[in-house]
């Protein structure tokens, strides 16, 4: 939840606490750890002022195609219908994005049963059984 605020541009510890109701122990906590992971880097506010901001890093950056299929996820199965919800929508056409879906290496769209996992050392392309 955090990482979607700060792709909604939420920056500010306070902006995260007001928007998620998290006790501040715990988000700061959680805070810490994203950014020792890489995740978030702490920045001088941008209007200026005396606050810092946790900025998202490009390996933070990198995590916005599993925040969209969580969104999306969301959008067709947790609200009512008529049930006022956000969706997430295209800054260049106005329309809500496309669905993200898991695709095979020729385009064909794959189901949880047609793929299974494959251990691999990271870097090398053998398999390790």
């Amino acid at each position: 939840m955090i990482i979607r605020e700060a792709f909604d541009d939420v920056r500010r510890f306070s902006e995260f606490q007001k928007n998620l109701g998290l006790a501040r122990n715990i988000l700061s906590s959680r805070l810490k750890q994203l950014v020792d992971i890489g995740v978030f880097e702490i920045c001088p506010a941008s209007d200026g002022s005396a606050y810092s901001e946790y900025v998202l890093t490009d390996k933070g950056r990198s995590i916005f195609p599993i925040v969209v299929a969580i969104r999306q996820w969301g959008e067709r199965n947790v609200f009512e219908k008529g049930e006022i919800h956000s969706v997430l929508v295209d800054n260049a056409l106005g329309e809500p994005v496309q669905s993200l879906e898991v695709r095979s290496s020729d385009g064909n769209k794959l189901a949880p049963g047609d793929c299974h996992r494959r251990r691999v050392r990271t870097g090398e392309e053998e398999d390790l059984v």
